[in-house]
């Protein structure tokens, strides 16, 4: 399409509208390499005011839009199709951060700015930008709002939806929504600032956002944990709570599967026990904030109550630095087994046990010598139950048993109430799965509302929900 790249050009610059193979390759495919494409171009906007110019010349032309932040998605969200029809859209230029009112509570970034550079800029102002992930240095606000990021404060403070006050949204056609507005309250009329959260870019381009400042907490206490079960983990959950009550902000856990993987690859075992399943709390106040004592008596109750075996309490950053290391370092080090079969699920707190006890049979019974590797957030519900070959396959015969293993999860998960897709968003990978899950209304109103927003299926067709 010479004239669609032309306009393109004219529109962005010719530098910021790459079509050589070695200039897109990093845009095609996903950091995982289990999800690529073939794009048209890929365009590299630096304003809102560019990106509505690209969105009216792709509408016009009837050509489809993959928007891309920093492509650490899960799910192929961000992905352009094989067949060199789609732009990828990437943000990464938009890395301005508008206002940062900490009286008001509030930061004004654009969807570019890199979660770790949102975080800096909070603390500079003494407050607290809570999102956090393990990619948080190369991932992006807007592709956090994209996909209703969550991570290890989602206990305290909630999903990325609960840190988000107001959008600035670039609609399929090229029309800008302006709805940066800081108000906590704002009845008048259908929330329009929700309907794009999660959505994945198949409903708007995010260009901008508000998002909400909490107090700071320097003051922290963070502890392992070994745990004699699943269920002790849940049940350790009202217990943190009777005696932290608001300042629990992690409790995290990881099984001796994982612990082993990361041991292994020469970070030291916290706690010399046989346990198989671990845990990492942690605590956070102001400055004073009387949190190492909440802490000691938890773990003392906890400990009473038979819900933990034995605790490692850190006493400087650097022990606290080296306690989240066992759990923030669990993917990278799965890697090492081979293709991993990622799974992101939620069930009830109370059918967290239910949920581990169900599937380790299910699952060795489909492929023997299978390997879950689990780690998660205890107080969400939220599983990232993953899965590594049997140490006689190989990587690309384990690969071929992805369905029949996902389906098992995913059943089961359902099965107990849960959902597929906790925190990672749906994406290409998740998107026939998850429809096949729900009812038959609920799939006909997000078709309407897709419908409605964007007519000619031209903004990130094919996530979300499956082609029709």
């Amino acid at each position: 399409m010479p004239d669609l790249l032309t306009d393109l050009r004219d529109a962005v610059g010719g530098e910021h509208v790459l079509t050589d193979a070695a200039d897109v390759a990093a845009y095609a495919t996903d950091w995982r390499g289990a999800y690529g494409g073939t794009p048209l171009a890929v365009v590299r906007p630096a304003s809102t005011a560019e990106v509505a110019a690209v969105a009216r010349l792709a509408h016009a032309a009837g050509v489809a839009i993959v928007p891309q932040g920093g492509n650490t998605g899960m799910c192929g969200g961000a992905v352009p199709s094989g067949d060199g029809t789609q732009i990828v859209l990437s943000l990464g230029r938009m890395r301005s951060i508008r206002d940062v009112d900490a009286a008001g509570g509030t930061i004004t970034v654009e969807a570019g700015v890199v979660l770790a550079d949102v975080q800096a800029a909070a603390t500079a102002v003494d407050r607290l930008f809570p999102l956090s992930l393990g990619s948080e240095g190369s991932c992006t606000i807007g592709g956090n709002i994209a996909t209703n990021a969550g991570g290890t404060a989602v206990l305290r403070y909630g999903m990325m939806r609960n840190l988000v006050l107001g959008l600035e949204v670039v609609l399929p056609d090229g029309r800008v929504w302006d709805g940066l507005r800081s108000l906590r309250k704002d009845n008048t009329g259908y929330d329009l600032t929700q309907l794009f959260i999660g959505a994945e870019g198949t409903l708007g381009i995010v260009t901008c956002a508000v998002l909400v400042l909490h107090p700071a907490t320097p003051a922290r206490a963070t502890a392992w944990v070994a745990l004699p079960s699943v269920s002790a983990a849940a049940a350790l959950l009202p217990v943190l709570r009777e005696y932290a009550a608001e300042r629990l902000t992690t409790w995290e856990l990881v099984s001796r599967a994982a612990l082993d993987l990361v041991v292994d690859q020469g970070l030291q075992d916290p706690l010399a026990s046989d346990a198989e399943w671990f845990g990492l709390i942690e605590l956070a106040g102001p400055s004073g904030a009387p949190v190492d004592d909440d802490l000691e008596r938890a773990l003392g109750a906890a400990v009473g109550a038979g819900l933990v075996l034995d605790a490692a309490v850190a006493g400087s950053p650097a022990q606290r630095a080296g306690l989240w290391a066992m759990r923030e370092r669990v993917s990278e080090a799965q890697e090492s087994l081979g293709p991993t079969i990622k799974h992101d699920v939620s069930v009830p707190i109370t059918s967290l046990s239910s949920l581990v006890d169900r599937l380790a049979p299910a699952l060795e019974h489909a492929l023997p010598g299978v390997r879950p590797v689990i780690f998660g957030h205890v107080g969400d519900g939220n599983l990232h139950y993953n899965l590594s070959r049997p140490a006689d396959l190989s990587g690309d015969d384990f690969v071929t048993h992805t369905a029949a293993l996902s389906a098992i999860v995913h059943d089961c998960t359902v099965e107990l109430g849960g959902s597929i897709s906790a925190e990672h968003g749906l994406g290409s990978g998740k998107a026939a799965a998850a429809a096949a899950y729900k009812s038959d209304v609920e799939v006909d109103l997000m078709r309407a509302i897709k419908r409605a927003i964007d007519p000619d299926g031209l903004l990130n067709p094919g996530k979300v929900l499956p082609l029709q």
